[in-house]
């Protein structure tokens, strides 16, 4: 008896064990995927906050939970749901890092299951499924969204939603159930709530149903994909008109223009020859260090090479061994075509432009797309009951048979993974348990005998729509996603196109019964165990996992991979071990320099100096090091915003008698002021004496320009009253306390002679030390 991985099987195996002997390519794929879960989870781990993130926490701390919040845009990105998810953290952990990572963990997980979920869906089962599932789990293009908060919070929710948009598309294109167009916009619009670049869902949709549901040439496929499935195309457009409305309302434009074709073909270069081919193949192996943010690529030159050449082979050969390889590959190249363009038009022309193409999560989104493409390019498109297609009516009598010559285990009749889940009448049925994977199990097991029919009736080969209860369909949908009895005719994915009206039809095929053999339970019709059937050729040994439940139409494999099995095989082998080492080193490199922090650096300095801080501690405000904010996000380089989520955070002020300064690396240290002073004094011991209420003229060593500054006074009163400094037709009046004294303000204004008055006519100061300049650290 079949085991149904429910109960503990007699050489001990428990729940989890017996499980993964029935659906061994799922246990694996669960496995791949907690793997990468856990390495980008401690990859992230080794890093810290970076430059936009501390931009986005500072903009939170500072701001009341509102729609005026939300709906401000960042560096003209729409993203309400990354600034809501920011906003809740910051309130909650301040600049803590670790609740970024969880949440981070928590998205790839969401995406790596709903991804596997769509591979299951969409392609062929097999072992080979395990390829396009590595490719996305372990890109190195999408370490940066992993492990970077501002990063992350807009790519991972975008790929969710191509990956449930996809998801539900493909659902509703196999089924017409209209309960699918709900899937599909609500993925549409949970991506356009973090970034608005998840419009182009819009176009992977139609892109992916045109080419891999539609046949035809392009236009009839267009016009065919457009007519058939409208109802789509009418939702996805409302909502984006709708969209475009809000965004082009509270957003500039970024739109530029290269300012020559040799920066139009480096950047190309740059994102296709050093980005995207090596980084899907396991590049770039090399990085190049990019301050506190991510590493951009820097492959070299030999690496970029030998990942062109194998992407080619790839192609290449895939197209030779299916049919709907060539399409897979364009609509790969189709969206690569639509990102590109957006790139191109956003980042050249402007300060960027030299690294543009360098930057891995300007195309993390691809990534998605490329693995798909690929696994439909290996495994072909998963086989399902066609919904336009009518029911050839079967004898009664052998309606729930298939020709076991005929029948190659893609029929409809098949459990969740293809396998077939009940064979013809008299045969043992397989358990619900195997519905997954059951490709994975040994197809060489014999059935049970079967008694000899003496007089063998014919078999009529049944088509899948016939069966309704079993299937691939069955295990992927619930009940009421099967397609109702009658839909409009149309064309079947990759069929020829359908007869005209008055042709003769095509009459049921009717099989001849198999030769008798001499064992009744021989169901090979007389043939050895190895010898493959008449009318499927010899696949070399390498391309077994690949050519697996092939399609009718697909051509037979070259036969120079045939002759060379051994070989073929010894090169994917070499070829998959080879991406997996150089992933594993491009990953770790990345991780390498990802730990680099300056950010971390520089605030456990500032928190270990705060806590030593005297109390009444007060600091005037300056930028914080451009290695952790640059002063491209002024004015959130500022220390008073950049500390302000911390919950011990410095007073800042802009007036006082002994403030002090962070320096460069954290440390607190008094001020000094960096700029010209007053000359010298006439009067002796004293310098310049303010008295009688008079108003005093000092000259300064060097002029000072009309901006912002810091002027230091330090003096000695003879009592305690109200002092008026006056520099560029601006004043600022102070108090003065009696005795030697000093007193820090900041001030804004210029010129090259600096004015004193006392209130009190009683009073009497006296000064020889006026600086007007930049404060700085005192050494």
């Amino acid at each position: 008896m079949a085991s149904t991985g429910t109960t503990t099987s007699p050489e001990g195996t428990g729940l989890i064990g017996g499980w993964a002997r029935v659906h061994p390519v799922r246990a694996v794929a669960v496995a791949m995927i907690l793997v990468s879960l856990v390495w980008r989870a401690q990859l992230a781990s080794r890093g810290y906050l970076a430059v936009d993130d501390y931009v986005l926490i500072a903009r939170a701390a500072e701001a009341d939970l509102t729609p005026g919040f939300l709906l401000t845009l960042y560096n003209n990105h729409f993203m309400p749901a990354a600034l809501l998810a920011t906003w809740l953290v910051t309130r909650a952990a301040g600049l803590a890092y670790w609740p970024y990572v969880l949440l981070l963990t928590a998205a790839q997980a969401v995406l790596a299951v709903s991804f596997a979920r769509l591979l299951r869906t969409l392609v062929r089962p097999g072992w080979a499924l395990l390829v396009p599932l590595a490719v996305f789990l372990f890109s190195p293009l999408t370490l940066e969204a992993t492990s970077w908060w501002a990063v992350g919070v807009n790519m991972l929710p975008m790929q969710i939603a191509m990956v449930l948009a996809v998801g539900a598309q493909v659902r509703y294109v196999r089924t017409g159930r209209r309960r699918h167009l709900v899937t599909l916009g609500l993925a549409v619009l949970f991506g356009l709530l973090f970034f608005e670049k998840a419009l182009l869902v819009v176009p992977l949709v139609f892109l992916l149903t045109a080419f891999l549901f539609v046949g035809g040439p392009p236009v009839r496929a267009v016009l065919t994909t457009v007519r058939r499935y409208w109802p789509s195309w009418l939702l996805l457009t409302a909502m984006s008109l709708g969209f475009l409305a809000l965004y082009g309302s509270r957003a500039e434009s970024s739109l530029r223009r290269p300012d020559s074709l040799g920066e139009v073909l480096s950047f190309l270069w740059q994102l296709l020859g050093s980005t995207v081919v090596p980084g899907l193949l396991g590049g770039p192996w090399r990085w190049l260090p990019a301050g506190d943010g991510a590493p951009v690529t820097a492959p070299p030159e030999l690496g970029r090479w030998i990942a062109w050449a194998a992407f080619l082979v790839l192609v290449v050969l895939t197209v030779r061994l299916r049919r709907v390889a060539g399409r897979a590959w364009l609509l790969l190249a189709s969206y690569l075509t639509l990102v590109t363009a957006l790139l191109g038009a956003t980042r050249l022309g402007s300060i960027y432009s030299d690294v543009a193409g360098a930057v891995p999560r300007y195309v993390s989104d691809v990534v998605v797309v490329a693995a798909l493409c690929i696994g439909v390019a290996l495994l072909g498109l998963r086989p399902v009951p066609d919904r336009f297609a009518p029911a050839e009516p079967a004898p009664a009598d052998r309606a729930d048979e298939t020709d076991p010559d005929t029948d190659d285990g893609d029929a409809a009749r098949a459990d969740g993974d293809g396998t077939p889940a009940a064979t013809a009448a008299g045969a043992p049925t397989r358990t619900a348990t195997g519905s997954a994977d059951d490709e994975d199990a040994d197809r060489s097991a014999a059935p049970e005998p079967v008694a000899a029919d003496p007089e063998p009736a014919p078999r009529v080969a049944v088509p899948a729509a016939a069966y309704r209860g079993h299937g691939v369909l069955h295990a992927e949908y619930d009940d009421d996603d099967l397609p109702p009895p009658v839909r409009p005719p149309a064309a079947r994915p990759f069929d020829a196109p359908p007869q005209r009206a008055g042709a003769a039809t095509t009459p049921p095929t009717v099989t001849p019964p198999a030769a008798p053999s001499a064992d009744p339970a021989d169901r090979t019709g007389g043939r050895t165990p190895t010898e493959p059937p008449a009318d499927r050729p010899e696949q070399p040994a390498g391309l077994a996992a690949f050519a697996d439940g092939r399609d009718p139409d697909d051509p037979p494999p070259p036969a120079v991979l045939v002759r060379h099995r051994e070989a073929v095989s010894a090169g994917l082998a070499l070829a998959l071990v080879a991406g997996g080492l150089g992933t594993a080193w491009t990953t770790a490199r990345f991780g390498d320099e990802w730990a680099v922090k300056a950010g971390r650096t520089y605030l456990d300095t500032v928190r270990a100096e705060l806590a030593a801080a005297p109390p009444g501690t007060v600091f005037f405000d300056q930028p914080v090091p451009g290695d952790v904010v640059p002063t491209l996000s002024a004015p959130y380089n500022r220390q008073s915003t950049f500390f302000r989520a911390l919950p011990e955070r410095p007073v800042f002020v802009t007036e006082a008698e002994a403030p002090s300064l962070f320096d460069p690396t954290g440390r607190i240290t008094p001020v000094r002021i960096d700029g010209p002073t007053v000359q010298p004094g006439p009067e002796q011991a004293c310098g310049w004496k303010v008295t009688d209420g008079e108003t005093v003229r000092m000259p300064l060593t060097g002029p000072r320009d009309d901006w912002f500054w810091v002027v230091r006074i330090g003096y000695l009163s003879s009592g305690d009253s109200t002092a008026t400094f006056r520099f560029g037709g601006k004043e600022k009046r102070f108090a003065v306390k009696t005795g030697l004294n000093q007193i820090f303000f900041e001030f804004t204004g210029g010129g090259d002679t600096a004015e004193l008055s006392v209130a009190d006519p009683g009073v009497t100061l006296c000064t020889n030390e006026v600086a007007i300049g930049t404060p700085t650290p005192q050494q």
